[in-house]
């Protein structure tokens, strides 16, 4: 069984310009009824988990190393 991606890369952010910025990482949620339906559930600049489209997205699969710095910067940050 594959591992879950846990970043993806904004491409795309017509509709979306106050939500998403283009070529920023964001932290992905599983949702297996949203993928099934084209969607991609994301931490956007609200700091919110919200459905966008996943053509939006590029998934980027990140090195355990970073995966952890980047995680763990996203927990104290807020």
């Amino acid at each position: 069984m594959a591992e879950p991606i846990h970043f993806a890369v904004c491409v795309r952010n017509t509709g979306n310009e106050a939500s998403l910025e283009l070529r920023k990482l964001y932290q992905v949620l599983p949702d297996p009824d949203a993928n099934n339906d084209g969607m991609l559930r994301v931490i956007d600049e609200s700091g919110e988990d919200y459905l966008f489209p996943s053509s939006h997205f590029v998934l980027a699969p990140l090195p355990a190393a970073v995966e952890e710095a980047v995680q763990q910067a996203v927990s104290t940050a807020g």
